[in-house]
């Protein structure tokens, strides 16, 4: 576990503890790691411009980047001294499956404004 600094300022916790399971829902629910597999959709990318992509720390991108292996959504490969990642999108289907079954409520919601606005419209 990270060690808390009192002169630096920002988290006082990892952002992943290594005793929990990888879970593609935590993975994704970071809004950091969601840049970084936004912008591997684009292609591989090394670590280096994933983390100026982040405005962090080498070490937090860092972080990030080893939740998001080990989630199996993304694959790391050595070039010499540089970290090349890729995205791995299958896993990402596990959270289209569940949030699909969530449709119907945003539909309906859709559908009623709709109505509301219909009935709203000038005649």
């Amino acid at each position: 576990m990270a060690a808390f600094c009192p002169f630096r300022i920002g988290r006082k916790f990892p952002t992943y503890n290594e005793n929990v399971l990888p879970d593609i829902f935590a993975a994704v629910s970071n809004p950091a790691r969601r840049i970084i597999l936004d912008e591997l959709r684009q292609g591989p990318r090394t670590a280096g411009e994933l983390t100026g992509l982040l405005d962090l720390s080498r070490p937090a991108a860092s972080e990030h980047l080893a939740v998001l292996r080990d989630a199996g959504l993304v694959r790391e490969e050595r070039h010499g001294r540089n970290r090349v990642y890729h995205l791995q999108p299958a896993p990402l289907a596990e959270v289209g499956t569940w949030v699909k079954h969530f449709e119907h409520y945003w539909n309906q919601r859709l559908d009623a404004l709709a109505d509301l606005l219909d009935e709203e419209k000038p005649t």
